[in-house]
């Protein structure tokens, strides 16, 4: 199995919220942050795995479009008190 990404390997973001965090991780035996970019509501990024990029982490509540299906993440929770 190949661990090369594909150039079809896109991820489409839209945020359904402000400030909206997407954060790029790094390949390799370190994982750190290498990039991000805050979205607001409605706004819509469209992300690619590459030889750099081995994960896309999402903060808050956003509809993600991938080749495998459609997920939402959720945003914090109102706590009642």
């Amino acid at each position: 199995m190949s661990t090369k990404p594909t150039p079809n390997e896109y991820v489409i973001i839209k945020a359904k919220e402000d400030g909206v965090n997407v954060i790029g991780l790094t390949r390799g035996s370190d994982t750190k942050f290498h990039h991000s970019e805050k979205l607001d509501k409605g706004e819509v990024l469209i992300a690619q795995f590459t030889e750099h990029t081995s994960a896309i982490k999402i903060r808050g509540s956003a509809l993600i479009k991938t080749q495998y299906g459609d997920l939402e993440s959720e945003g914090k929770k109102e706590q009642s008190h």
